[in-house]
């Protein structure tokens, strides 16, 4: 019953949390421009000509640069640094709560497999260097 309500809980943070710390940043005036059309539905019949006249397929395309990148994960973890300094305070559950609204038809939240190897391979070295430590 506790393993289902911290699953219910974690669920409800992940989207609340990317609404609130990903979603509504500088990612948006990104996401605003143009889409291209693509007709084999992969992209690959799409390219960019840049300033120098080269024609760069659209799967090669950087589509953020190395500011907007600096811009973008600095809101986002100055919101998640935020919201976990604030976790207790009852106007960010309110703020979580309207989130968690706009959300509301996204796909429920699964394990993510990186994170998981990451984890698995961080456990590994763990046990190692305690086991060599003893």
């Amino acid at each position: 019953m506790a393993e289902e309500l911290n699953e219910r809980i974690a669920k409800f943070l992940a989207k609340a949390l990317a609404v609130m710390c990903v979603r509504n940043t500088s990612l948006e005036g990104i996401h605003a421009g143009i889409c291209p059309v693509t007709h084999t539905g992969d992209y690959s019949d799409v390219v960019v000509i840049d300033a120098t006249g080269r024609r760069i397929p659209w799967t090669r395309v950087s589509r953020i640069d190395d500011d907007e990148m600096r811009d973008l994960m600095r809101q986002v973890v100055n919101r998640l640094y935020t919201a976990h300094l604030y976790i207790d305070d009852p106007g960010l559950n309110g703020v979580l709560g309207w989130a968690e609204m706009l959300a509301k038809r996204w796909d429920e939240p699964k394990l993510d497999e990186t994170t998981m190897e990451d984890i698995r391979r961080t456990r590994e070295l763990q046990r190692m260097y305690q086991s060599n430590g003893e």
